[in-house]
Order: structure tokens, then C-alpha cells, then sequence
């Protein structure tokens, strides 16, 4: 998860350093892109140029950047992009990270692999943002690249996240998520109570997603001349359902 739109470029702030901590727990990075380049050698894709949008700290970079002789990352967060290039220098893997907002993307170049994920999609919530990030993808595509998303589905959104309260805590870091579902978006609201040796220091962030039925997706991509080569199931080969929460875009130009 990194940054969508202008709308939420203040999240994760104060989020980045403890980002990889909260959410490395449920995201299993290695077997998303053990599968991304299976998907890719499927494919014929060339493995010369990869480009990673909302990077985010830079965890699934760093594993498909293994695999490419050019790496670009982009994100929204100043925070998370120090983070990323801090972590991919450690693996010595060399890349160019580059502040930018999804919906106005523009970089002088084309790119073999393109991925987009943990439901940063979710977080461009007006048509226009999408179908924009759609194009501005489809620009930078090579004629016979691949293009990989995925979104959190409209049920996990209003049915498993929308309404209801989570809470986390342990001896460093305490936090309530608290969120509602209303008019196609769940606005997630987080308190934070992170330890600071005798004292803990408290911070806020509020997150927004937009629900996506599949329907409209494909409308979107259509628009942007880019079709659907495949789904997947939270990166598994399922058949997606009314109760499927990730769902997985393998896309090509149209």
C-alpha cells in the first residue's frame, strides 16, 4: 500500500516507520512476486525495465527488483520513499525513486512490468483519477508489457472492513481503526499510541478507499485501451467469488 491521489498524500506521515512492522504480519511480499514473475515468464515479458506505483517502503520492489536490469519506484510519500530507497540500497539493487501522484503520472520512458499493488488502486476515488492513472499507465507500457494491479473488492470494503473496529497492541505500538462505509467509500480512521521509552506518543491518520465492482474496473481499463488478460484470486489461482477480498488484474495493452 502506498499513496493513490492528492487526496490522501498527508497519510502515512508519521506511518512509514512503523509501516513494514503492522503490515508485514498478513502479506506474505515472496509469494506475491514468486508469482508476478512466474506470471511474467508466462507471458515471454522482457525482464529489462520494472516500474513498482505507490511503492510504498519498497517490499515487493525490492523482491521483483531482483529480477530486472532497471528498477524505478514511484510513490506520493516523501517518508515511504526514503524508506524504500534505504531498504533496496541495503539488497544493492540500484533504482530511481520518484515523488509522484498516481493520477498525473509522467515519466520519459516505457516499461516492461508495471505493478500497482496492495489496493493502492482503492485509494483513486473519483473516476477521473482512475481512468487518468489508467492512461498514464498504458503511456508508459511497452506494446507487449505487462501491467499487474490489484484492488481490495467491493465486499472485503463494505462488508468485512466497512462499519466495524479493529484494534492492535503490543508492548511498542497500540492502535484503534475504526471505520465507515458510506456512498461507495470506507473511511478508515486510526489512532495511534506508539513507545517512545517511558512515554507513549500518539498520532492520527485518516485513510479513504473507494470500492470497486468489476464491472466498472473493466470499463475503466477499456477506456484506457487496456484489456484483461486473466484474474486472480488474492494472487492464487481460484475462481473469484462474491466473497473473494483481493482481487488480482493481469493486464496487457488492448
Amino acid at each position: 500500500m502506498g499513496f493513490g491521489s492528492g487526496e490522501n498524500m498527508d497519510c502515512y506521515k508519521n506511518f512509514a516507520h512503523i509501516y513494514d512492522e503492522l503490515i508485514n504480519v498478513d502479506i506474505n511480499y515472496k509469494k506475491w512476486s514468486d508469482e508476478i514473475i512466474k506470471i511474467c515468464e508466462a507471458e515471454g515479458i522482457s525482464k529489462d525495465s520494472y516500474l513498482d506505483l505507490a511503492c510504498g517502503t519498497g517490499n515487493l520492489t525490492e523482491e521483483i527488483g531482483l529480477y530486472f536490469k532497471k528498477v524505478w519506484a514511484v510513490d506520493l510519500s516523501y517518508d515511504m520513499l526514503m524508506e524504500a530507497e534505504g531498504k533496496l540500497r541495503k539488497k544493492g539493487i540500484k533504482a530511481n525513486f520518484v515523488h509522484q501522484d498516481l493520477s498525473k503520472l509522467k515519466l520519459n520512458r516505457k516499461f516492461d512490468l508495471i505493478t500497482c499493488c496492495l489496493d493502492s488502486t482503492n485509494y483513486l476515488l473519483n473516476d477521473s483519477d482512475i481512468i487518468s492513472y489508467l492512461k498514464g499507465v498504458s503511456e508508459l507500457l511497452n506494446d507487449n508489457g505487462l501491467f499487474i494491479f490489484d484492488i481490495n473488492s467491493y465486499y472485503k470494503l463494505s462488508e468485512i472492513l466497512g462499519n466495524n473496529i479493529f484494534t492492535y497492541d503490543d508492548e511498542e505500538v497500540f492502535y484503534s481503526w475504526e471505520n465507515e462505509f458510506e456512498d461507495g467509500v470506507v473511511n478508515m480512521y486510526l489512532t495511534f499510541f506508539i513507545r517512545d521509552g517511558q512515554v507513549y506518543k500518539r498520532f492520527d491518520e485518516n485513510h479513504q478507499e473507494r470500492a470497486y465492482k468489476e464491472e466498472d474496473v473493466e470499463k475503466f481499463l477499456d477506456e484506457a485501451k487496456l484489456k484483461v488478460v486473466k484474474k486472480l484470486n488474492n494472487y492464487e489461482y481460484k475462481k473469484i467469488d462474491e466473497k473473494t477480498e483481493r482481487i488480482v488484474y493481469i493486464i496487457k495493452k488492448a
